[in-house]
């Protein structure tokens, strides 16, 4: 067999199990071409076109169905079976114990579009809600002057991101510390990168299994998606410096975040999947929703 006929069949296979994407892929087709490369051993940015005639061993035929199967029979993201998750082009560990990373923060980094909100007294960076600390080392790769912090609730997280930290060699560029929101992270921090929690209620009901596969704690944002939020909010400015800047990651929760601070200046910042997805507040900005009356309608 060769190896194109190889990703027909975990395609035809993929496609008819009906499987939920979007840990790293969004279609049968790509998701095929992952688990296929990887259980080969190739590199996952290979051309496909040139390996098409390849002949696959029988026994490396068996080994990719079988993955392909578990992936149908577990509905766990590939980034599980593989242990191995890409942002921005640079490789992570990942498994159970951390979401699977995606943050559209990563794409600001690589793409400089948060730059401009920094100066060169920019040294402290924290990546709060870290999960496997892929932002931390994207930052600490971007801004070679800085220093990072990961924190994160689960100690499970922290061990994921520690092996990150260690693979890429940055021990003396990023701490981790285990906090509850920012208890634990008294700052001043010139930057904070945060992909918290913030799915509502309802949406939490409505995942698919790949996602209800990751931990829950890293996903559930309450009633309405902002419970993290609004501690976070209410607790940055006394841990910000004055010309610092909170960059946040709230996914498809526009209009609950909108409900839930009318008065908020909110700069929003383009992405791959638009301009709804991450939002920048200033010291200033998060200084004057704290002082305001009613800072949490």
């Amino acid at each position: 067999m060769k190896l194109h006929e190889l990703l027909v069949e975990a395609v035809t296979h993929l496609d008819a199990a009906r499987l939920a994407y979007g840990h790293g892929t969004n279609n049968a087709q790509d998701e095929a071409a992952w688990l296929v490369l990887w259980q080969l051993g190739l590199p996952l940015d290979s051309d496909l076109d040139t390996l098409a005639e390849q002949p696959v061993a029988p026994e490396q035929q068996t080994a990719v169905r079988a993955l392909v199967q578990r992936r149908i029979d577990t509905r766990e993201p590939a980034a599980y079976l593989t242990q191995e998750a890409w942002l921005q082009g640079v490789p992570f560990y990942v498994d159970r114990r951390a979401i699977v990373p995606r943050s559209f923060i990563a794409e600001l980094i690589a793409e400089g579009s948060i730059d401009h909100w920094l100066s060169e007294n920019t040294r402290t960076v924290l990546d709060l809600c870290t999960g496997n600390g892929s932002l931390a080392v994207l930052a600490a790769l971007a801004w070679p002057d800085v220093q990072v912090t990961g924190a994160d609730i689960s100690t499970d997280a922290l061990a994921v991101a520690r092996i990150n930290v260690d693979q890429h060699g940055l021990q003396d560029r990023i701490d981790l510390t285990e906090s509850d929101g920012l208890a634990a992270c008294p700052g001043p921090w010139d930057l904070v990168l945060c992909n918290p929690p913030y799915v509502n209620a309802a949406s939490m009901q409505a995942l698919p299994a790949e996602y209800r596969a990751e931990p829950e704690l890293a996903l559930a944002g309450g009633t309405d998606g902002m419970d993290f939020i609004r501690q976070l909010l209410r607790d940055l400015p006394a841990r910000l410096s004055p010309q610092g800047v909170l960059v946040l990651e709230i996914g498809n929760e526009r209009e609950h975040f909108e409900a839930a601070f009318p008065q908020l200046e909110t700069v929003w910042l383009s992405t791959s999947a638009g301009d709804d997805q991450v939002l920048l507040l200033t010291f200033d900005s998060l200084s004057a929703l704290v002082a305001s009356p009613s800072p949490h309608p």
